[in-house]
């Protein structure tokens, strides 16, 4: 049995970055190498350096919405709500499951301040609540960017009340399509610079996408982690990026994820004979050690929360069966020893913070 405690670990509450680099690719990139278990201090601009075009990167392309908007019930009481997941689009409008606070009861209606946007609760669903929208697609977008607030996690204290800065900067530069509540941050860290200097070197660059809602965040409440139920999270690789990605894979490329959420759109769409599938709709997939990875070979992350489902994805990609050590706990793993490296060396973590290579 695999428990909750085995993921555990202590960080000085300082080393909770507040805001990123200031020029991206600068973040300190911790280089882990699973065979030889060494552990290296490099920057994230020294990636060209580090790769070379035997290997083909896969990130995620998924956009950060300002998802946080704050309306009035009709009998005068204030409500936050969290657009979490699209769930459907309607003729009149669509659905999305939404956290929300208060809670609601079926049949309220909220309004907004300043916008034609009205929110109408339908039901609950287990963590979440579902509100019908009388926008959809595009028109609802706008409102969003409107009236929105860009959610950032609670342990980042945002000193700030600029808010365009932060949708700036709580997004990649290679973001394209809408609808996650929060951003992939190991991509955080490419610029188009180093994007040239990885091109010009032949090292192919293809994208996938997820979008990040629940799944990615929830608390593992369970004593046995097995039990865990993941959240949902809607994704879609397409027939070119399945293609080049396989073709890559037979080749002899190693594929390069970026980011745990890129890492579950792959190993979602992936067959026993490591061949993908090109498809789009929702993954709950839930990867802790003893998960056998079928398509990706080297992982770049930030560094994760204790107890996450993020810290057993990179356990268990650095523990049997892809090498010979069989996983015990984190703070014993070679993960876990990179981490302690990192703390050590005062590296910033979290989703503002610097990234670690996984090879």
């Amino acid at each position: 049995m695999l428990t909750i405690d085995q993921f555990d670990y202590h960080l000085p509450a300082p080393l909770i970055a507040h805001k990123p680099a200031e020029v991206r690719d600068h973040s300190q990139l911790l280089v882990v190498n699973r065979k030889s278990g060494l552990i290296t201090d490099q920057h994230f601009f020294n990636l060209p350096q580090i790769i070379d075009q035997n290997y083909l990167i896969v990130r995620n392309n998924t956009k950060v919405i300002p998802a946080r908007i704050f309306g009035q019930k009709t009998t005068g009481g204030h409500v936050e709500l969290l657009l979490i997941k699209r769930s459907s689009i309607l003729t009149d409008g669509e659905t999305w499951e939404c956290l929300t606070k208060p809670g609601l009861k079926p049949g309220q209606t909220i309004v907004f301040p300043n916008s034609p946007l009205v929110g109408v609760c339908q039901n609950r669903n287990g963590y979440t609540q579902i509100i019908k929208f009388n926008q959809s697609a595009t028109t609802l977008f706008t409102t969003l960017d409107q009236i929105g607030h860009t959610p950032i996690p609670p342990y980042i204290h945002w000193q700030q009340s600029d808010e365009q800065h932060l949708r700036d900067i709580y997004q990649t530069t290679f973001a394209k399509h809408q609808g996650s509540v929060a951003a992939p941050t190991a991509g955080l860290h490419f610029t188009q610079e180093l994007d040239q200097k990885l091109r010009e070197q032949g090292i192919e660059i293809v994208e996938v996408t997820l979008h990040v809602s629940l799944g990615t965040f929830l608390p593992v409440k369970e004593e046995n982690i097995i039990n865990h139920q993941m959240h949902s999270e809607q994704f879609e690789l397409t027939n070119s990026a399945a293609d080049q990605i396989n073709q890559a894979k037979n080749n002899g490329k190693k594929i390069l994820s970026v980011g745990t959420t890129t890492t579950r759109v792959l190993e979602s769409c992936a067959n026993n004979q490591a061949v993908l599938t090109p498809q789009s709709g929702e993954t709950d997939i839930y990867i802790y050690p003893g998960y056998q990875f079928k398509i990706v070979d080297s992982l770049i992350t930030n560094f994760h929360l204790p107890k996450s489902t993020l810290l057993m994805l990179i356990s268990a990609f650095a523990s049997f069966p892809q090498t010979q050590t069989k996983f015990e706990s984190f703070q014993k793993s070679l993960v876990g020893l990179a981490y302690q490296q990192a703390i050590d060396k005062e590296y910033r973590f979290y989703s503002f913070g610097d990234a670690m290579l996984i090879l």
